[in-house]
């Protein structure tokens, strides 16, 4: 499995990065509650937070598929890697801008919403280009 991901380093990051994504999905899907106080979001976003953890979740699905039931690994999936890496920069950008400049209705006591799309967004993106050799097929 290791030599699928070019290494141990690119297989930590990628379970990391994916464990992170189910932990998300999991909080707005079933730990819903939990999650809208954190953020102090009201429960008429409920359904809303459930859809966004339904994308989350289709997205660690994926990646277990990737991980441990496709026969090449992570080879020619290019498509998937680039669209994680979008998505998670547009959340980044779109939390930065809600949180940081616009701030209607923002009361948030930390930057977690700004911070883990960050990350999320570097991992993705070293992920790209250290695996840019087995997605990219030519």
């Amino acid at each position: 499995m290791i030599e699928k991901f070019n290494g141990i380093f690119y297989l930590i990051l990628f379970v990391v990065h994916f464990l992170g994504v189910g932990a998300y999905a999991y909080q707005m899907i079933i730990g819903n509650q939990k999650f809208r106080d954190k953020f102090q979001i009201n429960e008429t976003a409920t359904a809303t937070l459930r859809m966004i953890g339904a994308m989350f979740l289709g997205t660690f699905l994926m990646a277990m598929y990737i991980m441990f039931v496709r026969p090449n690994g992570v080879e020619d999936t290019w498509a998937f890697f680039n669209l994680v890496f979008v998505q998670n920069l547009c959340i980044f950008i779109v939390n930065t801008y809600s949180i940081k400049i616009d701030k209607t209705g923002v009361k948030l006591p930390s930057n977690e919403a700004v911070v883990a799309p960050l990350i999320f967004t570097i991992i993705s993106a070293v992920l790209c280009y250290g695996l840019a050799d087995k997605i990219y097929i030519y």
